[in-house]
């Protein structure tokens, strides 16, 4: 893992996360660099960039620096399946349940 990939900084934080979670630096890097989305963070200056890559979206934390220096803050990922798309509407669930 390199510090200063792709002309951005990383911090240890975000570097260890990749780590633990198993996610490829250069997927991050993508994911900053070319998003499907992007969203204020609740860190003040700060950017949170998602990417979708096959049944995983990746989440890039950046701010940029005073010096004009993009820093990754942090960096992970979860499954693109959305719950509630998946949960099947409660009546068909009451009825399933009454006529198994």
């Amino acid at each position: 893992m390199d510090k200063n990939y792709g002309g951005v900084i990383w911090t240890n934080h975000a570097l260890q996360r990749l780590k633990e979670r198993g996610v490829p630096q250069s997927d991050a890097y993508a994911a900053f660099r070319h998003p499907d989305q992007s969203r204020y963070a609740k860190t003040r200056g700060a950017w949170i960039y998602y990417r979708n890559w096959g049944s995983e979206q990746i989440e890039i934390v950046a701010k940029k620096e005073i010096g004009g220096k993009w820093l990754i803050l942090s960096v992970w990922s979860r499954p693109t399946k959305n719950l509630k798309l998946i949960k099947k509407p409660l009546w068909i669930r009451v009825i399933k349940s009454i006529f198994k």
